[in-house]
Order: C-alpha cells, then structure tokens, then sequence
C-alpha cells in the first residue's frame, strides 16, 4: 500500500497517490466491454462523496466489502470527465481496533450537517411552540415527539439534496425559514405555513432507511414519500378529537402539493396560498443545496463541471 493518507475528498486533486478511510455508499460489479469484471463505487467522508473505479483483481476484492462499510482504500486519484476520481488499488473493509491505530473515526467518514443536531432540535421546537392553533401545535408535536430518533439523524434524499447526515432536519427548518418570511409577505396562515414546512417529507422518514448509507424501503419503493407522508398525518390526526375537517384537508394538500407540478410527481398541484409558498420554498432550498454542494466539491476553477440536475454550469464568484 502507499505510504501517505490522501487529503480529504474535498481536497482531492488529480495525480494523487495514497490511502485513507472512506464509507463506501455505494457498489456495483459488472463487466466492461471486454468481458471483465470492475467494481464501481462511491466512497464518501465529511466532506464529500468521490466517484471510485477498480479495474484490477475485481473478483478478489468483490467480497472484502459491502456498499455500508466503512473501508481502508488504496490508490491513486485522476481527472475524468472534468471530476477527480480514485483509482483503487486495494480495498478493504475497516478493523475498527486495528485501524483507529491509524487515525480512523467513523464520524470522519460520514457526511454531516454542518449546524449541531441540538442546535436544530431547539430550533424546531421554538417553531412548534409558536403555532396558535391547538389543533397544528398538537399534530406537530405529536408527530415529531413519536419520530423523534429518526429527524435527528435522517438524510432528506439519496442522493439529490441534503444526502447527509441530519440532513432531513436541515432541510425542514431552513423551508420553514424561507416559508414564513415570504408568509408574512403575502398574508399567508402562518400556522399552514410552520405546518407544511415541517411535514411535507415527513414520509422520508419511512421511504428511505438510513444506517451509514442511504438506500430505499420496499414502501419507499412501493409507496413513495408522499402517499406516505399523508398516511402517516392522517393517522395522527385521526388520534386527535375533534381536529377540523377542513383544516386536516388543508394540511393534507400542502403535502400531496408540495411537488409543484404533476410531472415532478405532485398527485395535486397547488390551490392555496400556503401550498404554493410551500412549494416554491421547498424547490429553492432543495436546489441552493445543490448549488452549494457542487461548489465545495467540484475544483477550483472558475466555473463548476456541468451539473446535469441542475441544467448548468455554476461560477464560483
């Protein structure tokens, strides 16, 4: 193996040669034209995920570790298609008692949000406790008392925007920030308002399953985050006596709505004024995310490579 630890993903540049510990997010084998196996991988730390390629040995190393585990890698990094990646050499899954030796920390290799949880936490608890209505402030508060573990930790996609760690809490807060100021602008129920941001992913809670890595639920799959988002309300509001037809309907649409357009697979598109807040808030901060994570990952040029989602390249500024 090479002797010096690779800096971190982040800080990846072409020409590298070195080793260092990774979460491996994920693995694909398969074959390249020539008939032989390679092993496809996206290797990730705090700072990051960089795409990973192993061309050599692939039926030996195949077994040494798993999409979920947290690896000791070998290689050597270049430039492909505008993007560094790592060329890997050796691949195995990490000792923890051996390799902390070496300077391995499992919270080195996940990517985090970067606000404290705690700090979040009391911040989502000031939102709830500032809802007037009885019947919203109890639904929020039941709802985030019961998924209490998982908003602490859960990432909000895959891959797409706050893939990370906490993420899921992030993002919630951050659309209820944005949500409530263009609110007060517009006359809107602030109560929908606080409502909507907080709940309208509440289904990522079931539709992803989170454990170092992300990956889908057979409901996630099957269902989808916003059938599940409204079931999961529904069965909390009909916990609550006497909860309001009308206003459980309202909360209900700020969900199904949140998409903004049935080709980005709202069922419903937006009909009141709190759900095309919601919606508009929700899509900005899904795609400033994005902005941000392709600036800290992607050079030092100029300009960003393209980024295909987002439809451009990006100047730094």
């Amino acid at each position: 193996m090479s002797s010096s630890r690779l800096p971190s993903i982040r800080a990846l540049s072409p020409d590298l040669d070195g080793w260092g510990f990774f979460l491996c997010v994920r693995k694909e084998v398969r074959q390249d034209r020539g008939g032989n196996l390679i092993i496809i991988m996206s290797l990730q730390d705090r700072t990051g995920i960089a795409r990973a390629r192993l061309f050599n040995d692939a039926a030996r190393f195949r077994d040494e570790f798993d999409s979920g585990d947290f690896v000791k890698v070998s290689g050597r990094t270049e430039l492909f298609n505008g993007r560094v990646q790592v060329v890997v050499e050796h691949i195995r899954r990490v000792n923890p008692d051996q390799d902390r030796g070496y300077g391995f920390r499992e919270e080195d290799c996940v990517f985090s949000a970067a606000r404290p949880v705690e700090e979040m936490w009391g911040e989502l608890q000031e939102l709830i406790q500032h809802v007037r209505d009885p019947f919203v402030r109890e639904l929020l508060q039941r709802l985030t008392t019961r998924h209490a573990e998982k908003l602490r930790i859960w990432p909000a996609a895959q891959t797409v925007h706050h893939a990370y760690r906490s993420g899921f809490l992030e993002h919630i807060l951050s659309v209820a920030r944005s949500a409530l100021m263009l609110g007060a602008v517009y006359g809107a129920d602030q109560d929908l308002v606080t409502a909507g941001a907080l709940l309208h992913d509440i289904g990522k809670l079931e539709e992803l399953d989170y454990d170092r890595a992300t990956s889908y639920t057979r409901d996630g799959n099957l269902v989808g985050h916003v059938t599940l988002g409204t079931i999961m309300v529904r069965a909390a509001i009909d916990g609550i006596p006497d909860f309001p037809a009308a206003l459980r309907s309202q909360i209900e649409h700020l969900i199904v709505s949140h998409h903004g357009r049935k080709e980005f697979g709202a069922p419903i598109e937006p009909m009141t004024i709190e759900a095309m807040i919601l919606s508009a808030a929700d899509d900005l901060d899904a795609k400033i995310n994005q902005v941000k994570q392709a600036l800290a990952e992607d050079g030092d040029g100029e300009f960003t490579a393209y980024h295909s989602r987002l439809g451009r390249v990006l100047w730094r500024g």
